[in-house]
């Protein structure tokens, strides 16, 4: 089968860790077409907006798409975050982060968990004012029922699909009585289709501490679109840090994947990206796209990697971003000639 992907490069090390991506992937006995869309500060300066519209309609026409990393400044007029505003456009209400214990000394053990985040509404719903001549800022936090019972249905679906067995729902209910109570009473509901899957409700406070104290026991954790954001960011710690973290946005109609990691300018020509994060990406990917021999045969050669210590300088090794790529590459088509 063919598979169209969009490759959106964006800002800093992203068309560094892109590029590395697609060799790897054509390294795969896959029918890949790329094609190539503009995102991010580089497509502000070229066509006065991070997110052009061929570039939305492009994700539309595509199979799937994997993002580099963007550049937001915080100081510009008008300026947006093209991420946020590209998973409303096109609805990829579901920010999926998987967090599994790699080979590698920084990581704990015994880690298999998914956070499942909701992921266009929330803080991130982007109706800010300023009130009292500037003097006090607003940010409204929208939950809608709709929103809620589509992310829960993802969550409990993908325990279900995974042999997963516990869904932990997140929330700050008992203070945010209106907008969690909500996201509360529709888990509550959703739970009861899933008879086989247990449900428990934890604090978002508490989360956070319990995923220090024994991230082991989680499963899977379903919450709203901050709340995630931050306990993601947390997770990821445990398991090689943000230089492996591997995300997918996922819609009804067009998934976008991307590593965690930001654009890095310092690091631009450096040779010292890590491309890792968004090799699992592409990984993510292909499972979307149920290419799930290709997908573990790209997971086992970077674990592969990082068992004999060729890696980038984050994580203790001496390779460049290049000679990563190289290596990931030589183990993928050696695992080629083993399944030939």
């Amino acid at each position: 089968m063919k598979y169209r992907i969009c490759l959106l490069r964006g800002d800093g090390i992203g068309p560094e860790v892109i590029g590395c991506a697609e060799q790897v992937l054509r390294s795969l006995p896959l029918d890949l077409e790329f094609i190539r869309a503009e995102i991010g500060y580089s497509a502000y300066e070229r066509f006065g907006t991070p997110l052009p519209d061929s570039t939305l309609e492009e994700i539309r026409l595509s199979s799937a798409t994997l993002l580099g990393a963007v550049t937001t400044p915080p100081n510009i007029a008008g300026y947006f975050s093209p991420v946020v505003r590209m998973r409303q456009a096109l609805e990829l209400y579901a920010n999926l982060r998987p967090c599994r214990s790699v080979p590698h000394p920084s990581s704990r053990p015994d880690i298999d968990l998914v956070i499942v985040r909701e992921n266009t509404e929330g803080l991130y719903s982007g109706i800010e004012r300023l009130e009292a001549g500037g003097e006090r800022a607003v940010t409204e936090r929208v939950i809608t029922r709709k929103g809620s019972e589509r992310i829960l249905r993802k969550a409990f679906d993908l325990a279900r699909q995974t042999d997963r067995r516990t869904v932990h729902v997140v929330h700050k209910a008992n203070v945010l009585r209106q907008t969690c109570g909500l996201f509360r009473s529709v888990a509550i509901e959703v739970a009861k289709g899933y008879p086989e899957i247990t449900m428990y409700e934890m604090l978002v406070d508490t989360c956070a501490m319990e995923l220090v104290r024994a991230p082991e026991q989680f499963e899977l954790i379903a919450t709203t679109n901050l709340f995630g954001d931050i306990l993601s960011d947390e997770a990821c710690m445990f398991v090689g840090g943000l230089g492996l973290a591997a995300s997918g946005n996922i819609g009804e109609n067009a998934a976008v994947f991307e590593p965690v990691h930001g654009s890095a300018p310092a690091l631009v020509g450096t040779g010292k990206a890590n491309p890792i994060g968004t090799f699992l990406s592409a990984a993510m990917m292909l499972e979307y796209l149920n290419e799930n021999e290709s997908a573990a045969r790209l997971r086992n050669a970077v674990d592969d990697c990082m068992v004999h210590g060729e890696l980038t300088p984050d994580l203790g090794g001496n390779l460049t971003t290049i000679q990563v790529t190289k290596k990931v590459i030589g183990r993928l088509q050696k695992s080629k000639q083993v399944h030939a």
